[in-house]
């Protein structure tokens, strides 16, 4: 087959062969979905391109949120030097959609860049693996979800082996629905091995097929298929943890093994409530917090043991209250509290369980000692878990201890490089910044948070601040503008019952930047 040109336009190359941007000759990271949508609206130029096109092409038909679609356009203009302001190149069509409008110059051929299209990340001192979205063979896309969450437990199971470098959820699903390039998926993750594989669900009967692949070179290094009925599907995910295991490190004894299988549940309608509102709560929007909740509960009902469907449920009580959603602030809070106690009674080998729950109440006690202590247990149970890295960040980041809290978001950000929840970490980046008093870098790393993520409070309060101690005014009143508009009811006097802020001099410097921006008292 004849290979496609790169297509040209400003100072941009896009090659559709080779799946590499480069822009002023230089390699431009970009991941699957945002490369994607990029290509897509270049070759469809002519016309403006519906969401509900986008969705069939980009995400193969499946439901994502509105925050979605904006933080991938979001990622297209910066790769290729536009903003949401200045529109040169992608231009945004009321009511209609998206449209292209830059001038392509198909003839032309681009120079080979110099280097590979995104810099190689250097593999870990030990043996290091991504386990990337099964197919799911099942006919019907509603069961994505199941497929999904049979991946995630296999990502937990292998996690939990501690010579084992394993890359986060998100970033592995950050691939789902593309075609990939293992080699490029182990070299753009910085990883040795990749699990792929699909899941036939049909009645009460399931099939898994898996292999693994030495990204270094292309090898397959095993592959096996699993059959079973639902009632053994957590020892299916088991026998298929043990089995890339043991193809990775024949030599490590079997208790290693052992040591990853956890079961999370006995009851597996309870852990499929589990799986949808896991769904929802990675999102992030106040829709989505609400259809969560709802989810963890039915959960809990079906299975009053399962510790994870607590935790589950107690963040979303204290993402409602980061972001000033609460209906019933005092109830709210009672209500997360009790959930996130207790799943520390009941998931004290569970490290997901003993992350959320340790996080939620942190913020919603304001035990930041106590709820670091429980995400660093999480640690020792699983220490490849980024969620643990960058939310045992944050509350440090409270606590005041911004060197520390930068080293927790930095390995949280290598286990996950290409996590679509990164704004959650920019804006934990950004507001150690502050806390530093780099307000420059505060103030940048947060509007870059917001840029995926427009609901995110924190990440606008910290803009705002950031701006107005930096001495640029205008910045600070436009941030702030945002800021009352996500949360009308915040004054610069409840600072401290918004955030767990405990160093005074903390608590001040914020709330000094805040008025400045206009923030009233």
């Amino acid at each position: 087959m004849r290979p496609t040109l790169p297509l040209l336009f400003a100072d941009v190359a896009l090659d559709p062969d080779r799946r590499e941007l480069t822009r002023r000759g230089q390699p431009v990271p970009i991941g699957p979905q945002v490369f994607d949508l990029l290509l897509y609206l270049v070759q469809h130029r002519d016309r403006v391109v519906g969401k509900d096109e986008l969705l069939d092409a980009v995400w193969q038909g499946r439901i994502v949120s509105e925050s979605t679609i904006t933080s991938h356009l979001n990622a297209v203009r910066k790769a290729i030097g536009d903003t949401g302001s200045e529109q040169r190149l992608v231009k945004t069509v009321a009511r209609k959609g998206f449209r292209f409008v830059g001038e392509l110059d198909e003839a032309a051929k681009a120079a080979p860049p110099d280097g590979p299209a995104t810099p190689a990340l250097a593999l870990p001192d030990k043996p290091s693996i991504t386990v990337l979205p099964f197919q799911n063979l099942s006919g019907d896309p509603a069961q994505d979800y199941f497929a999904d969450g049979v991946v995630e437990e296999i990502i937990t199971s292998l996690s939990r082996v501690r010579w084992l470098f394993v890359i986060a959820r998100n970033s592995s699903f950050s691939y789902k629905g593309q075609p990939v390039d293992v080699k490029e998926v182990g070299r753009t993750l910085g990883v040795r091995y990749v699990l792929e594989g699909s899941v036939r669900k049909a009645g009460d009967k399931v099939r898994i097929t898996g292999q693994l692949i030495d990204a270094t070179t292309g090898t397959h290094l095993w592959a096996e298929r699993f059959e079973s009925t639902l009632d053994d599907l957590f020892e299916l995910q088991d026998r298929i943890a043990e089995s890339v295991v043991g193809a990775i490190a024949p030599q490590v004894e079997r208790a290693e093994i052992e040591r990853a299988k956890r079961k999370p549940t006995g009851s597996l309608d309870a852990h499929d409530y589990y799986l949808r509102g896991m769904a929802k709560l990675h999102a992030g929007s106040r829709s989505d917090m609400d259809e969560a909740l709802p989810l963890f509960y039915r959960a809990i009902e079906l299975d009053p043991d399962f510790a994870s469907a607590h935790a589950g449920a107690a963040w979303c009580i204290f993402w409602r209250k980061v972001n000033g959603w609460m209906s019933d602030r005092a109830t709210e809070i009672t209500e997360g509290e009790r959930l996130a106690r207790r799943a520390v009674v009941l998931g004290r080998d569970d490290a997901v369980a003993l992350t959320r729950a340790g996080h939620a109440l942190g913020h919603l006690t304001g035990d930041l000692d106590g709820g670091i202590a429980l995400i660093d247990r999480a640690l020792l149970l699983n220490p490849n878990f980024a969620p643990a890295w960058f939310l045992g960040g944050f509350l440090r980041i409270f606590r005041g201890e911004t060197d520390s809290a930068m080293q927790h978001l930095a390995h949280a950000m290598r286990l996950s490089p290409l996590d679509p929840e990164m704004f959650r970490m920019e804006a934990g980046i950004a507001l150690a910044h502050f806390f530093a008093g780099r307000y420059d870098a505060a103030s940048a790393m947060a509007e870059k948070a917001l840029g995926n993520m427009p609901s995110l409070l924190i990440a606008a309060a910290v803009a705002a601040a950031g701006h107005a101690l930096a001495g640029r005014n205008d910045e600070a009143r436009l941030a702030m503008q945002r800021v009352r508009a996500l949360d009308p009811s915040l004054r610069g006097g409840s600072l401290g019952e918004w955030l767990p802020i405990h160093r005074a001099e903390n608590r001040a410097r914020f709330g000094e930047g805040l008025r400045l921006a206009g923030l009233p008292d």
